[in-house]
């Protein structure tokens, strides 16, 4: 059977099965069999041919769109005719494919000899953002060439027509709301983990947002309303907390925005989101990433008393009250100018702060992406020309506070930062470009970071990037016929565009599915670096990282730079004294806790965490550097002590040298590149010639907190708190109880260790615990299952070594084996412990779940609806988070444990090492970091 045959038998099988639409094009061998359909005028499948080639192939540098590239040159030039696509429909179809081989066409036809071709490809071109190095380069030599149309193409560039000539964004949008739900909203209900597999088929992945009732409410809605836009709100909540994905904005965009171009199927933009608390600072990027709109609505306030105090309710919450309302089918109006939201005549809210200078740009635009090539080509253009820099778009936003000191985050992005004016360091709020050192992508997002650089035509990674890991842990449980489909080819583009892979496409290493934080955790070898990883939970305990979409990924991926405000930070210290039988995991808990209620509101949301956390290595920092993502922190830092900072760049040392001893290195040898900057850290720390990061003893901060280690005396359960009578404050982080409010009586259903938030330190305690556990009652049984998923095989390899795997096994019903991996996901469970291969596992919820409606103790961090366990009509699935020893004892016993319980299982056990810092690590004020002065775009 022919490819185009097979592609109509898939098309019918599509829409009957599924109701789909034909799936896009992108390969060159079926587009190439179409074109042959094209050129035979009597072709029986011609009218379908002309149809899928023109509207169903994919742009950017996919195969499908060189070939489709080529096929319009020939008609242009006239060297085939068809009667359907004249040279100037061709021309307009090659304006829509966004770069790579249609800006290489364009520029053959721009500067030919052939007057006829060249100018109307050069007004083409002078639409074009996407062009890369070597495009640049074409232009460059031909206008120093003495080259006409060159130098035309270049002075339109210098001066942004791509930009300046598109129109304003419109002064009014009505807009129709859609309550999405009430409380905070994850991305998971936007795009569901366990739908992962579809994301890069936009189509089908986006029938699962919300629901299929939610979807045709949607459409109702916009039939009712055909000229106004449907909003998304989170009722009582923030919009878009939890997961990067770009999935999600781009399933809202699906249902509810507008089409990118006539010609590209299935990718719309400008949607409308809001919630009563905002956007989540990880969602609004992606919102930016498509032209969107995020509001934050405060249509609901804290009710306060006759002295102005907060009014509170039984639980101790404070009682809010609305003040105007946003019920499903309210229309409203946005006045772009005036900032404000309308019901009518009556303003309602201020929304200037969806509306600032850049905001409004990526609008015009159509997305960010066009900002940042934009700026990047127009700067290009003048330097060629030999002139000044025209200021077309918004000036960066710099902000500086004479004799005030820099706090840790702000000096990361005054070293980082390229293109500022400013002579003087910046503080929070300033908004920069800043290079990206160390970029991370994984396997459920991956798919679509590698769609979004074939669409910006990217080729390869930039090469002002240190290094950048593509990982299969998210797809690691399973080997099932969803992953083989998907992970080869994703591993594939990745290894070819540059970075390292978790699995080699040549076969010639072993799969690594190791959880990605933890191997960003080892590759980022300087407490400067910039992270950008395609996960909320990018939080490094080396430098500063930040959760992205798959969108920003590709962009930090191919230009080696990201748009960013810096953020405020709050400062976490500690004091007192960690008792014996806690666990850090306990400490963190409490650093939520006590800061609730200190303050009484989340001081960290949006904001960085910066944490003196002094004695601890890399590996267990990173339990409370991971765990800011739930604290809905934008970001976190560690400030360690010197002596602790050298001896986790050795334990980086090692892991990489063992990724290399595998085969892991590419032929730019990036891994041993990353051991060179850590012996140069090392060196520099050692000497004195660049001491460890540390903020300015006179730096300001948002907020100042001060967790007492002394008042940590029991351990502790971040509760789901599905029961709330207030819907939006079930499935939050903020209800952080002491074990005795269970009064060792709450049943577990099935017990969880794993996931990001686990060390080496993790697996070797539950050794521990199973022997004391025997040695108290004789035997170890398990009344709950006991799912076991270390973060990576390093671990496991050390654990074999030391012979803590052996005892592991001793007790275990399961243990993972690679030769042959799970090909369908577990349903059932028993009471057993399960040895899991490395990776997200039940964290994940993609493939392993529990089941529904179990109640679930896990050292996760997810405890969203649906995430790890899913609801039945009955009862709610719990997902309570806590530490290890604490999961484990509750698996021996069936339920949660009391204190005495707890502390007779851990006797004699190290749980950690921690104690406050020895001095206080910041620095006099001293000159300002040094900042890049680059061009002023």
């Amino acid at each position: 059977m022919s490819l185009y045959l097979e592609y109509v038998k898939e098309i019918e099988s599509r829409k009957t099965d599924l109701g789909l639409a034909p799936k896009p094009i992108d390969g060159a061998e079926l587009l190439a069999q179409i074109i042959e359909q094209i050129k035979d005028s009597a072709h029986e499948h011609r009218e379908d041919s002309l149809h899928f080639f023109i509207y169903n192939t994919l742009p950017g540098t996919t195969s499908a769109a060189g070939v489709k590239t080529k096929f319009l040159k020939e008609i242009i030039l006239g060297d085939v005719f068809v009667k359907e696509i004249t040279p100037t429909f061709a021309f307009e179809l090659l304006s829509h494919m966004k770069g790579g081989p249609s800006i290489e066409v364009l520029l053959d036809l721009a500067l030919s000899d052939d007057v006829s071709v060249a100018k109307p490809a050069a007004e083409v071109l002078k639409t074009q953002v996407y062009l890369y190095e070597a495009d640049m380069s074409r232009l460059e030599k031909a206008f120093k060439a003495g080259n006409a149309v060159a130098k035309d193409i270049l002075e339109s560039y210098a001066r942004a027509d791509f930009f300046t000539k598109l129109p304003e964004i419109d002064e009014e949008i009505e807009v129709v709301t859609y309550i999405a739900g009430e409380g905070d909203i994850s991305t998971d209900l936007l795009s569901p983990g366990n739908q992962a597999h579809s994301r890069s088929d936009r189509e089908l992945h986006g029938k699962c947002l919300i629901s299929p009732a939610a979807q045709a409410e949607i459409q109702a809605l916009q039939k009712q309303h055909p000229a106004k836009r449907v909003m998304l709100i989170a009722e009582k909540g923030t919009m878009g907390v939890g997961s990067s994905r770009m999935s999600g904005i781009n399933n809202v965009a699906l249902w509810a925005g507008k089409q990118a171009s006539p010609y590209i199927p299935f990718v719309n933009f400008a949607p409308v989101v809001a919630g009563t608390n905002g956007i989540s600072p990880i969602f609004l990027t992606t919102v930016g990433v498509t032209g969107g709109i995020g509001l934050d609505l405060k249509n609901w306030v804290k009710k306060l008393d006759a002295n102005g105090k907060p009014v509170l309710n039984e639980s101790g919450d404070p009682v809010l009250e609305q003040t105007y309302s946003v019920e499903t089918g309210t229309v409203l109006t946005i006045n772009t100018k005036q900032k404000k939201l309308f019901s009518g005549d009556k303003e309602l809210v201020d929304i200037s702060s969806a509306f600032n200078p850049q905001a409004v740009e990526f609008m015009k635009a159509g997305g960010s992406y066009a900002i940042v090539f934009g700026k990047k080509l127009q700067t290009f253009a003048a330097e060629t020309l030999g002139v000044a820099l025209e200021p077309v778009y918004a000036s960066s936003k710099e902000i500086s506070h004479p004799g005030q000191g820099l706090t840790a985050v702000e000096k990361i992005f005054n070293k980082n930062a390229v293109g500022v004016a400013s002579k003087t360091a910046l503080h929070a709020g300033s908004d920069v470009r800043v290079t990206v050192n160390i970029v991370g992508s994984q396997d459920t997002t991956g798919l679509m970071t590698s769609q979004e650089l074939e669409s910006m035509a990217a080729m390869v990674i930039s090469p002002i990037v240190d290094g950048a890991y593509q990982s299969g842990c998210h797809t690691a449980s399973v080997w099932d016929s969803k992953a083989q489909a998907n992970i080869p080819k994703l591993m594939s583009f990745m290894n070819k565009f540059g970075l390292i892979t978790a699995r080699d496409p040549k076969g010639v290493y072993h799969p690594m599915t190791d959880v990605i934080h933890k191997v960003l955790n080892d590759i980022t070898v300087d407490e400067w670096a910039l992270i950008i990883g395609g996960d909320s939970h990018t939080r490094m305990s080396k430098g500063v990282a930040f959760g992205a979409d798959s969108g920003t990924v590709a962009l930090a991926l191919a230009t080696g730079e990201a748009n960013m405000p810096i953020p405020e930070s709050v400062k976490v210290t500690f004091k007192g004294n960690m008792k014996s039988y806690m666990d850090f995991r306990d400490v963190v808990h409490a650093t939520q806790a006590q800061m609730l209620k200190k303050f009484g509101d989340n001081v960290f949301q949006g904001r960085v965490i910066e944490v003196h956390i002094g004695t601890l290595l890399a590996d267990q920092a990173f339990t409370f550097t991971d765990w800011t993502a739930e604290m809905k922190a934008k970001a976190s830092i560690c400030i360690s002590q010197d002596d602790t900072l050298i001896a986790s760049l050795e334990i980086a040392k090692s892991r990489i040298k063992i990724m290399i001893d595998k085969g892991m290195d590419n032929e730019p040898q990036v891994l041993q590149g990353l051991i060179d900057i850590a012996n140069k850290r090392i060196s520099d720390i050692t000497s004195g010639e660049k001491p460890a990061l540390r903020p300015d003893d006179n730096a300001e901060y948002f907020a100042e907190l001060v967790v007492d280690l002394d008042a940590i005396d029991e351990p502790m359960i971040a509760d789901p708190d599905v029961n709330n009578a207030d819907v939006s404050k079930r499935y939050t982080h903020d209800a952080i109880r002491p074990i005795s409010y269970y009064k060792g009586s709450k049943k577990v259903d099935l017990a969880f260790v794993g996931s990001c938030m686990v060390h080496k330190g993790d697996m070797q305690i539950i050794s521990q615990m199973l022997r004391n556990i025997e040695k108290q009652n004789g035997k170890v049984e398990f009344k709950t299952p006991l799912v076991i998923a270390p973060p990576t095989y390093n671990i496991v390899d050390e654990l074999k070594a030391e012979g803590d795997w052996d005892v592991l096994k001793k007790y275990a019903g399961f243990e993972f084996d690679d030769a042959v991996p799970k090909n369908t996901a577990r349903t059932t469970y028993e009471n057993i412990m399960y040895l899991e291969r490395p990776g997200c596992n039940l964290c994940m919820g993609n493939q392993e779940k529990a089941e529904k409606g179990d109640t679930v103790l896990a050292t996760s961090t997810r405890l969203f609806q649906g995430r790890v366990v899913e609801d039945t009509a009955e009862k709610k699935g719990e997902s309570l988070l806590a530490s290890t020893p604490v999961v484990v004892l509750s698996s021996i016993l069936g339920r949660t444990p009391t204190l005495e319980e707890y502390k007779k299982a851990v006797e004699g056990i190290n749980l950690t090492d921690f104690a406050p810092p020895l001095e206080q690590l910041t620095t006099a004020p001293s000159a300002p970091v040094a900042v890049k002065i680059a061009d002023p775009s």
